[in-house]
């Protein structure tokens, strides 16, 4: 089990660097998802996920999350293929928490440097998105 810290990560590379390992057959956990870093303007990324959240309705679908553990979930999620069995069986070996569990706390994570984008200008984190769209995990 490989466990990542996604603290000063963008969220794109991040998932996809996860998706990869994730077909390869490896179990992973990802903590400090509120940290993740999405690059892009404050106001053009809160009216993109609004955007997404109200695309739904409350008895039909699509339903889109609002805490940041569940966005990056279904962000990984995007990036697979999701509805055939390797996709699903991918997908259920992602753990994604907010924050370190203390089960957790010994074990050293890793920060890939392919995730990391060195001069990122503009970027918002996953927590104030998630706040916004009215979470109440963050």
């Amino acid at each position: 089990m490989a466990v990542i810290d996604a603290q000063e990560q963008v969220l794109g590379r991040l998932c996809t660097h996860v998706a990869k390992r994730l077909l390869n057959g490896e179990e992973i956990t990802v903590v400090n998802a509120q940290k993740v870093k999405i690059s892009g303007g404050k106001a053009q990324l809160l009216a993109h996920y609004s955007q997404r959240r109200a695309r739904g309705k409350d008895i039909s679908g699509p339903k889109y999350p609002r805490s940041a553990d569940m966005i990056f979930r279904r962000t990984v999620r995007g990036m697979l293929d999701y509805r055939k069995t390797t996709g699903k069986e991918a997908y259920k070996r992602l753990r994604v928490y907010v924050g370190v569990p203390s089960e957790l706390r010994e074990i050293k994570a890793e920060s890939p440097e392919v995730a990391k984008k060195p001069r990122l200008a503009r970027y918002v984190y996953l927590e104030e998105i998630s706040r916004e769209l009215g979470s109440r995990r963050v």
